[in-house]
């Protein structure tokens, strides 16, 4: 995104343009920054002398367009090339059908179930696996195949909140205890999986702030997973997951991609594996804008309402992490908060079309006087948004455009 002449323009579009155009609510994509984020991942990996292995978190991201773009970026295997992590047997094929080849997946689903071996043991797509329930599973069902072990190190970092969704003091769904390991390791020998990949996944929008807390649960992880290298695991990759953060508000520092892979060589550069990172929102955040059209504004017992044509069903992204958004005017986007030193004439309540009350996209706005009619576009909200839908309420989709040039 970037401003111009005082217009929003993303891939180099007017996006006041696109929505009328195309219709609002209306999500543009620029693929172009979902690779330059993979690229600037990728060689911050290698200047830190690691051998990194990148992919999409399709969670994040799934659209056709996405994955097609990102597989015409290299051919398969070679260095630039970016794989994908997929979680449930749905994303398996649907990344089969844009093209990618089963070797290019890296499968990290929890609870798998025989309906989903169905799909996946036939495939050779790698599986990672998060219960001893599972490694019996898999055991029983392909005996001799090669795994992944996700562990759990009861560390871990959530931009905004007291701990992980992932890996932290309370209990989680995912990943193996440390309590556990002999058990599971005792589970994989049974039935002769060895273990190639040790997996964890430690954070959730981390920002640069918040590397000193990563480097600790880092510490833990890897104790781990040199406890796999002493049984005898032939690891061949530690796969530290995603959860890359990407700026939004004034104040926020970028993460410094020198300083995270830094911190991975140091953890891990001497055990002479490849380092998997499997960013979502990181990688396709700054890809993407919504935009919308106001359909009410009114004031409500003192507090202005800005109603919009869109609503939680769209983009939930922030009703499940917490994630806060940012409104632009795109039309005149030289007077909305996209600019730290912008003007701002009042504090107004953002609200959705869906009917149920908590369906409010932000409380306490500030926003330039707005009318009925205009466009108004929440930035950087790629990932993590288009993906989750749901049609609840009987409303649709919102629509989408994906430009992989830039005008």
């Amino acid at each position: 995104m970037r401003i111009e002449g005082g217009r929003l323009l993303v891939a180099g579009r007017d996006a006041e343009a696109l929505a009328r155009e195309h219709g609002t609510p209306l999500y543009v994509f620029d693929l172009r920054r979902i690779g330059e984020q993979a690229g600037a991942l990728r060689a911050a990996l290698v200047r830190a002398g690691l051998t990194p292995r990148v992919r999409l978190a399709m969670k994040a991201l799934r659209d056709e367009p996405v994955l097609r773009y990102l597989r015409g970026l290299a051919a398969p295997g070679a260095p630039a090339a970016i794989g994908l992590d997929a979680c449930s047997p749905g994303e398996v094929e649907h990344a089969l059908a844009c093209g990618f080849l089963p070797e290019e997946i890296s499968y990290t689903g929890t609870n798998i179930s025989e309906r989903d071996l169905d799909v996946l043991a036939p495939l050779d797509l790698h599986l990672n696996l998060d219960l001893i329930s599972q490694i019996e599973r898999v055991g029983r069902r392909c005996p001799g195949r090669a795994i992944g072990l996700r562990i759990n190190p009861r560390a871990g970092v959530m931009r905004g909140h007291a701990q992980s969704l992932y890996a932290g003091a309370k209990p989680t769904k995912f990943g193996i205890y440390e309590e556990d390991l002999e058990r599971a390791l005792a589970a994989a020998e049974r039935h002769a999986l060895p273990i190639d990949t040790a997996h964890f996944h430690l954070a959730n929008g981390m920002l640069d702030n918040e590397l000193p807390a990563f480097d600790e649960a880092l510490a833990t992880a890897a104790r781990l997973v040199r406890r796999l290298i002493e049984a005898g695991c032939p690891l061949e990759e530690v796969n530290v997951g995603g959860g890359l953060g990407t700026p939004l508000h004034e104040g926020e520092r970028p993460l410094d991609l020198d300083a995270y892979a830094g911190l991975l060589e140091h953890h891990f550069g001497d055990l002479g594996v490849a380092i998997g990172a499997e960013p979502g929102e990181f990688l396709t955040n700054e890809a993407g804008v919504l935009l919308a059209e106001v359909v009410t504004v009114e004031d409500r017992a003192g507090t202005p309402f800005v109603g919009l044509d869109c609503g939680w069903n769209v983009l939930n992204d922030h009703r499940i992490y917490g994630r806060e958004l940012e409104f632009v005017l795109p039309a005149r986007a030289d007077k909305s908060p996209i600019r730290a030193d912008a003007p701002s004439s009042q504090d107004v309540t953002v609200a959705g079309h869906i009917n149920e009350g908590d369906d409010v996209f932000g409380e306490g706005v500030r926003l330039p006087d707005v009318a009925e009619g205009d466009i108004v576009a929440l930035v950087s909200i790629g990932g993590y948004c288009h993906s989750m839908w749901t049609d609840h309420c009987g409303r649709p989709r919102a629509g989408a455009v994906f430009f992989a040039e830039r005008a």
